[in-house]
């Protein structure tokens, strides 16, 4: 029986990852390779980083450092160059030896702190529109997810804090937080951070924030680590990415920052997964942390530039643009084109316009209210974003 096991006769994939199947991320970007089209669906740069951060990992290699099993929680430099980077942009004290955990990027860090915090029955609060392995996680940990929905308003996706009191329950473990948010693009502010510490701190919630957006932040934003708040250091779990930050997706190098407690739970489901990672990337993650504040200020800026390139296409084009306040994703609608499916839409748009574009109703578990939104990235050279506006402008 295709799909069953001889004997216990049920289906090869365990349940909990049922729902989940192929990501619409292979599928797409499958598409852009068969119809040769400009993929703005992943969210990876078409460019390397800096190339100082480059010839460091290089220079690990050849030096052997790294090229052994590192350290399980990371190399001592990583770790110390993580601290020094939460002090030196939010005040936040850490201690390397004990409060500092290098994982297999940020998804890693994901899993391994639900899989680490979660047991069966167990309600996990996240924002929808979630990255994607938020959901898998959850349901690998045996936990339930409980979304709470960011909706458009004037230009922008907002959360409603009233819907999120409403949805916490006796039930409810942990708070799951990104921001920068993607795909939206949504950057909380401290009002909202604000109350959202308040909730924590009153239902005696752990809280874990993905932040590997942190340095992406445009226009008013502000960039704000929840365990700054009052009462949030020591039931927070925040989550760094070097991907994101220095363009080298590839390494899979991440971090958790949090207690030593909080720290040692997520390490013991870590060690299971990867044990460890990236090893001599992990020495020239630790430079590029200390790179100077120019280096963030530049990118940020070159980011922004694309940003605004990219919208202005896309509103030129016909979409109602969400023009986004970080991350390096543009969420539209499509509904002023005339259609109202956003994967009819993506499916049919490597053929009619020569791009690919990702669905956000994958990232919905109400998928009806993501149904008509569709997010396209801007982490591409210029010259590319300029060729995909253009396509886009001739398709309608």
């Amino acid at each position: 029986m295709t799909g069953m096991t001889s004997n216990a006769r049920r289906p090869l994939l365990n349940r909990r990852l049922a729902e989940f199947g192929t990501t619409i991320f292979a599928e797409m970007s499958a598409l852009a390779l068969s119809t040769g089209s400009i993929n703005l669906g992943q969210g990876f740069p078409d460019t390397d980083g800096p190339e100082e951060v480059r010839e460091a990992a290089v220079r690990a290699l050849r030096d052997g450092r790294g090229n052994q099993y590192p350290p399980g929680p990371g190399v001592p430099e990583l770790r110390t160059a993580v601290a020094a980077h939460q002090k030196h942009r939010y005040g936040l004290s850490y201690d390397p030896d004990r409060e500092v955990l290098v994982t297999a990027g940020a998804t890693e860090a994901i899993a391994a702190t639900l899989l680490a915090l979660l047991e069966p029955g167990d309600e996990v609060i996240a924002f929808e529109p979630y990255y994607d392995s938020y959901a898998a996680c959850i349901a690998m940990a045996g936990g339930t997810r409980v979304p709470v929905t960011l909706r458009p308003h004037e230009g922008s996706f907002r959360l409603d804090l009233d819907e999120l009191r409403d949805a916490v329950t006796d039930n409810t473990r942990l708070l799951l937080i990104n921001t920068p948010h993607n795909p939206t693009g949504t950057v909380l502010t401290r009002e909202e951070l604000t109350e959202i510490a308040r909730l924590a701190v009153e239902r005696d919630l752990l809280v874990v924030t993905d932040e590997v957006y942190e340095h992406l932040v445009f226009d008013d934003a502000e960039h704000l680590p929840l365990a700054s708040f009052p009462g949030m250091r020591e039931r927070t779990v925040t989550i760094g990415s070097a991907g994101k930050t220095f363009s080298f997706t590839g390494w899979k190098v991440g971090w958790i920052t949090s207690t030593p407690d909080l720290v040692t739970a997520v390490r013991s489901a870590k060690q299971f997964l990867t044990y460890v990672s990236s090893g001599p990337f992990q020495y020239a993650v630790a430079e590029a942390l200390a790179l100077p504040d120019s280096y963030f200020a530049d990118f940020r800026a070159d980011m922004l530039a694309k940003r605004d390139l990219l919208a202005a296409g896309l509103t030129d084009a016909g979409f109602e643009v969400y023009r986004p306040a970080g991350t390096y994703f543009i969420t539209t609608d499509i509904r002023p084109l005339g259609e109202s499916d956003g994967f009819a839409f993506c499916r049919a748009l490597p053929e009619r316009a020569g791009v690919v574009a990702i669905p956000n109703a994958v990232f919905y578990d109400h998928r009806e209210a993501g149904a008509p939104f569709v997010r396209f990235a801007f982490c591409k050279r210029t010259e590319v974003l300029e060729e995909a506006v253009k396509r886009l402008k001739a398709a309608w």
